[in-house]
């Protein structure tokens, strides 16, 4: 059910005006200025002790839900609780990778909604979070490869998406650095898609939190979440660092903590959570102006607009939520890295980190409400939660103010794992770690 009515917030104040509209105009304004006149880009809010909806977790997904509840259904009165700083989560754990080349034509439909929503991200939001589309390039090494990606390409296409196949001659046109004829796994060639590229992580953060703040939405941070409420079968709200906070609606939007935080409410997630490494290099002059990944390995690479190459693999495969890898993942994305760009043997690591992942049963998120009234998941990533985060906040704010989820998020229910209606990507059945 959709949350009760309420009345509706109180206006903002003009001391909780967040930084205002950014413009040339303004820049002129303030440089003559000496830079004086700019404010917090959004409001460092305390709890009240009541909302009508609120949503645990600071990261892309948490603040684009409340955004595009505010802006796109009227709902103000709503809390983005974050436990730390604002945007020191996955949000900024990742490799910054936006595309929607998907399989299944579910999942098609819902990631090229997400890409659309990111090309017109920055006017919505008024904020410039770098948007690049410079295309991502699959590439591929056998025969029975290139009729798998002939397949998915084809289905990309019946649904509108773009996808266009290259040769041998077309990738190394593209990217010079690769060798084609590596010892282990020859090129045969690859499949682009133009419109797939990067998003500065950090600034969809900072975007997102901007512009709810400066609809009215309060974002509380140093705040955790230490219980969630019941009563009987209803959620009622949440306890927390900073004392009991009652909502109508309580959303649980924090990437690869679900499985914990729904078993405070006493729910069980056909989830495991996974550390996932990525890893950035030293700057070096442009190399690389496409998102690359590899056939052969899990491996995909693209270049910062500091000049860093930023690349990563597979998910460590033991159950962790420590944000930190291991040395034989390490040395597995080094050697597929060395194997498909050879030049890489000579440019120093600066980085590594790790990102904690929701891994689902299918490989697929899940945006559902769940057998307990009030209580609404956004989770189960996997690998695609930074590429998806406009749609997932999107059709999250949707569920919340509606009652029932958006259509092109309809197949992303919790209860298609009871009912066999799996969506799974891959294949590979019901083993999280193998997504």
């Amino acid at each position: 059910m959709p949350p009760a009515p309420r009345p509706s917030a109180p206006a903002i104040a003009p001391e909780r005006t967040s930084s205002g509209r950014y413009s040339l105009w303004r820049l002129l304004r303030e440089g003559l200025n000496g830079q004086r006149g700019w404010s917090r880009a959004w409001v460092k809010a305390a709890p009240r002790p009541r909302y009508r909806v609120v949503i645990v977790g600071g990261g892309g997904h948490g603040l684009a839900t409340a955004f595009y509840l505010a802006t796109g259904h009227g709902i103000c009165d709503v809390a983005v609780l974050e436990r730390g700083p604002l945007g020191l989560g996955n949000v900024a754990r990742n490799t910054t990778i936006i595309r929607s080349n998907y399989f299944q034509p579910a999942n098609i439909r819902f990631y090229d909604f997400s890409l659309r929503l990111w090309e017109r991200l920055e006017r919505s939001l008024n904020f410039n979070a770098m948007v690049s589309q410079r295309g991502t390039l699959n590439l591929f090494h056998t025969e029975a490869q290139r009729d798998l990606f002939t397949r998915r390409a084809n289905l990309m296409r019946l649904e509108g998406v773009d996808a266009a196949a290259l040769s041998r001659a077309a990738v190394k046109a593209l990217v010079p650095l690769v060798d084609l004829d590596n010892g282990r796994y020859p090129v045969l060639g690859g499949f682009l898609q133009p419109r797939g590229g990067t998003v500065r992580h950090d600034a969809v953060a900072w975007g997102y939190a901007r512009g709810a703040s400066e609809a009215g939405v309060d974002i509380v941070e140093h705040c955790a979440v230490t219980g969630i409420r019941r009563e009987g079968e209803r959620v009622v709200g949440v306890e927390t660092s900073r004392g009991f906070i009652a909502a109508d609606v309580v959303c649980l939007a924090v990437a690869g903590h679900s499985s914990e935080l729904a078993r405070m409410a006493g729910l069980e997630l056909p989830i495991e959570t996974h550390v996932l490494q990525a890893f950035v290099t030293e700057g070096v002059k442009p190399v690389l102006d496409v998102v690359l990944t590899y056939g052969a390995g899990h491996f995909y690479i693209s270049q910062s607009d500091k000049g860093g190459l930023v690349f990563g693999g597979a998910i460590d495969g033991y159950n962790t939520y420590g944000q930190r890898g291991t040395l034989p993942m390490v040395e597995e994305v080094t050697a597929a890295a060395v194997t498909l760009l050879p030049a890489l043997a000579r440019v120093k690591v600066l980085r590594q980190w790790g990102g904690v992942m929701d891994m689902s049963m299918d490989g697929s998120p899940i945006i559902s409400q769940t057998p307990l009234a009030g209580l609404v998941l956004n989770g189960g990533w996997c690998y695609g939660g930074f590429k998806a985060i406009p749609a997932g906040g999107f059709t999250t704010a949707h569920l919340i103010a509606h009652g029932a989820p958006h259509p092109v998020a309809a197949h992303l229910d919790l209860g298609r794992f009871a009912a066999g209606r799996t969506v799974d990507e891959r294949g590979v059945g019901p083993f999280p770690y193998l997504h």
